[in-house]
């Protein structure tokens, strides 16, 4: 990798910006892996109200909400503008008009500090929170992404080298865990909820299906197994049967995570890779890190995952991406940097 020479000694020190769905998130972020300070603002609340994210009321949250989130980053970090090396923000993937708050703040700022601007993918974001987690964390490793738009397997061959071995083929793992939250009447967000009262149920109560495609697929597919949850439930109401909600949660995410994990230990196995890094919002499932943790340690293969506050959107783990594309030489992206919705990690 072409790095960067130091600067005088001094380290280089990141503004980084995320606005990608409903948390409006400023960080200050040191080398990609001390972080200064990390400020969230969640629209939870707001959302709940409507049972799901509403495009149009995130944006204006964001436009409302990110001047004063990046105000409290820089005064918690206390550093003022002018020691700002350079500005990293998500542009893609995400809501578009969610993206375009945070990118256009995010070229306002370097365009005026005359500091170079990089444009981050959301996924690389989450992967890279680990650097931050685990100081001594260094690729290669196999790197599972488990959010609500995205159930990821990629092999992670440098800082900033990742090929896209497995991805979602219909429903991401934490798409489907909010769906069935919801036919339970669980409420938003659907995820944590479903994790809580699936510790009260049996995981064998019921055999949800495993679906693992094709023999040599990295691929995952979770409507099947969403599907069958549905059906399981329709049979049970029809008949005037009892239904144990807390069972059903259990069962249903036991068959998610175990595709989940074995498709991760199967992957690092088949690389050579003695690491496996947990990323994104899922990672914070508690039955995904038990068992994943329990597969690594049975396999000799070491896990890492971030804490809770890094698995949820938030800017710094933005600011550790962006750094590492920052040290590869290259003067950023311009103030044509667009966001879009879709993107290819």
């Amino acid at each position: 990798m072409n790095l960067r020479p130091p600067k005088n000694g001094k380290e280089y020190i990141c503004l980084a910006i995320e606005s990608s769905c409903d948390e409006t998130s400023a960080a200050v972020v040191v080398n990609g892996r001390k972080v200064l300070s990390n400020i969230i603002s969640s629209q939870i609340d707001i959302h709940k109200e409507y049972g799901g994210v509403v495009p149009e009321i995130a944006s204006r949250h964001h436009l409302n909400n990110i001047n004063p989130v990046i105000d409290s980053a820089l005064e918690e970090a206390g550093i003022g503008l002018k020691d700002i090396d350079f500005i990293g923000v998500t542009n893609r993937p995400g809501l578009i008009g969610a993206l375009l708050i945070g990118t256009a703040t995010a070229k306002a700022l370097a365009y005026a500090l005359k500091v170079p601007l990089i444009g981050v993918h959301h996924i690389r974001g989450h992967i890279c929170a680990n650097y931050i987690a685990d100081t001594e964390l260094e690729p290669p490793f196999t790197s599972l992404i488990v959010s609500g738009g995205h159930s990821t397997l990629a092999d992670v061959k440098g800082y900033t080298d990742y090929e896209i071995v497995g991805q979602t083929r219909d429903d991401a793992a934490g798409e489907a865990f909010d769906k069935v939250a919801r036919v339970l009447g669980l409420g938003y967000p659907g995820g944590p909820l479903l994790d809580k009262l699936a510790k009260e149920g049996d995981p064998e109560a019921i055999h949800f299906k495993r679906v693992y495609l094709e023999n040599d697929s990295y691929d995952f597919s979770f409507s099947g197994t969403k599907t069958g949850v549905l059906n399981y439930l329709n049979g049970k109401r029809q008949k005037k049967e009892p239904v144990n909600d807390a069972d059903v949660a259990a069962s249903f995410q036991a068959a998610v995570v175990e595709v989940l994990v074995n498709k991760s230990i199967k992957l690092a196995k088949e690389r050579g890779r003695d690491k496996i890094v947990l990323a994104g919002g899922v990672a914070a499932n508690s039955c995904l890190r038990k068992t994943l943790e329990e597969k690594c340690r049975e396999n000799g293969i070491k896990l890492c995952m971030p804490p809770m506050i890094l698995c949820t959107d938030n800017a710094a783990m933005i600011g550790a991406a962006a750094y590492y594309e920052f040290i590869k030489g290259s003067n950023g992206d311009g103030m044509d940097l667009d966001a879009y919705a879709t993107a290819a990690l």
